[in-house]
């Protein structure tokens, strides 16, 4: 009798069974049926690495909140917190115009949601690109009085990093606390050098879920990709422009141009960014901040007298219940009856908002969408362009930047609302990454940005739908084969 073992025939029975239990485990844990799909079809036809990929970025931190974002221990403190918290956004929600009343499903549904405060009597200011963000900046970190809050996803040790880092140091000395968030992915240049000076001069530095070697692939998978300043709990600072030379045109030996888009905030609206940023300093540094009269000031008379702005926060990650910056932008293009202008560099947006956008354009609503024509990411561009087809089809009108890489993450509809943060609309910011954008309720703001989107769409080619329906097939086919990754990008 042949009492050989054969190995393989053992290996195989093994394999099949971790085979069986990875795709139970993809079943039960993946939230999206898409990415389920993706990620089932991944670890069975790439033996073993398709499984190794899918523990290193598959897990759904949602399922398992990476932290709790509870400031107040005391539930009965909470609790009128919350009621607080209504009854000043329903107070705000019937005492402002037409674009708030218009659009209050929006508002209560963020609020509702993640407990965000509309919030009136703010003054707000657009920043286009890197020259005006950057002054605006400075002038603002100079007047700090009691402490700095900085929260960036890229900062690097370059000319404005260091001008900043500058600033901060001098702050810093002169006794105000000044604490800094930095992305330990995004942010990895400045971990040899520049963290280590703006330590040892004073300032209180912590890198957002540090990479380690072993975890190295899992952390990568889930980045803070906010760019968050508050100052003094009044001022603020969100959108899509990094600490970096790129996104400043002009500069000597800079070739590219950048097209980003930020926004100031002075007044209420500031606090939830507030709010956001002390929730990410208690996970990842050594202290446990607590609320208080400097962390969240009351309301003060401003000399501006255009501060009369409604803004709301709406923010997720893997620390929320729900992909609350997807649900907003839903819900702005289902109450859009007019236009609807979006400015994305990344776009790959999944059956619900490709479905939002196919019903607006259908229902005779203008639907405008600019993207860049020159991509940082050739993958992440032939994912989105295999999109493009059925936006065309609907009659949504797509755009192409030439001038240069545009970056900015806004959206407009009817001249009433705008949205201006760090969100692309993809499956990576609605579901993996820490994001956070700014709805500002009110005409004028949102036909400021309607005029830049108009400029910016002059340096853009338009797509003819009969052309791009004629390109090659093997363009197209390599476009499918990319969206069929779009969920794992």
């Amino acid at each position: 009798m042949d009492y050989t073992i054969n190995w393989i025939l053992i290996a195989e029975i093994v394999y099949a069974i971790i085979l069986g239990l990875v795709c139970l485990r993809i079943i039960y844990d993946t939230r999206s049926t898409t990415k389920t799909l993706a990620y089932l079809l991944f670890a069975i036809f790439v033996p073993i690495a398709g499984m190794i990929f899918y523990f290193f970025f598959g897990i759904n931190y949602r399922h398992r909140k990476m932290y709790s974002k509870k400031l107040y221990e005391n539930d009965d403190i909470a609790n009128k917190f919350r009621q607080d918290l209504l009854q000043y956004s329903a107070q705000t929600l019937q005492e402002n115009g037409e674009a708030v009343l218009s659009n209050k499903e929006l508002a209560f549904m963020v609020l509702n949601d993640s407990m965000s405060p509309l919030t009136a009597k703010n003054s707000l200011k657009l920043l286009i690109n890197g020259e005006q963000k950057f002054p605006e900046l400075l002038a603002a970190i100079k007047s700090a009085k009691h402490h700095i809050h900085i929260e960036y996803y890229i900062y690097e040790d370059d000319e404005i990093g260091n001008a900043i880092a500058d600033a901060l140091i001098e702050k810093a000395k002169a006794g105000v606390t000044v604490r800094f968030i930095y992305d330990d992915f995004g942010s990895r240049d400045i971990r040899k050098k520049l963290v280590p000076r703006l330590k040892e001069n004073g300032v209180l530095a912590y890198p957002f879920l540090k990479v380690h070697f072993i975890l190295f692939a899992n952390r990568l998978n889930y980045r803070n990709h906010r760019k968050i300043i508050v100052i003094d709990g009044f001022t603020a600072f969100v959108g899509g422009i990094n600490i970096s030379d790129r996104y400043i045109n002009g500069v000597k030996d800079k070739q590219l141009y950048w097209r980003d888009t930020h926004l100031r905030i002075d007044g209420p609206g500031a606090q939830y960014l507030q709010y956001l940023f002390i929730c990410d300093w208690n996970f990842c540094s050594e202290d446990v901040l607590q609320p208080d009269v400097y962390f969240f000031p009351k309301p003060r008379a401003q000399k501006n007298s255009e501060a009369n702005k409604v803004v709301q926060i709406a923010a997720s990650g893997p620390d929320s219940e729900s992909p609350t910056i997807l649900f907003s932008i839903l819900q702005a293009i289902n109450l859009a009856t007019k236009e609807i202008l979006i400015t994305s560099p990344y776009f790959i947006p999944g059956e619900s908002l490709l479905d939002a956008l196919t019903i607006a354009s259908l229902s005779g609503i203008s639907v405008k969408l600019l993207v860049p024509g020159v991509s940082d990411s050739i993958l992440v561009n032939s994912a989105a362009r295999s999109y493009y087809k059925d936006l065309l089809k609907a009659g949504v009108e797509i755009y192409q930047y030439q001038k240069g890489f545009v970056h900015a993450k806004t959206m407009v509809t009817d001249q009433k609302i705008a949205m201006i943060g760090t969100a692309n609309m993809d499956f990576r910011s609605f579901d993996l990454n820490f994001e956070v954008n700014a709805i500002v309720y009110d005409t004028e703001i949102a036909c400021q940005l309607t005029k830049v989107f108009y400029e910016d769409i002059k340096e853009a080619r338009k797509i003819d739908p009969i052309a791009w329906d004629a390109r090659p097939m093997y363009k197209q086919l390599l476009e499918k084969a990319a969206r069929l990754l779009s969920p794992l990008l």
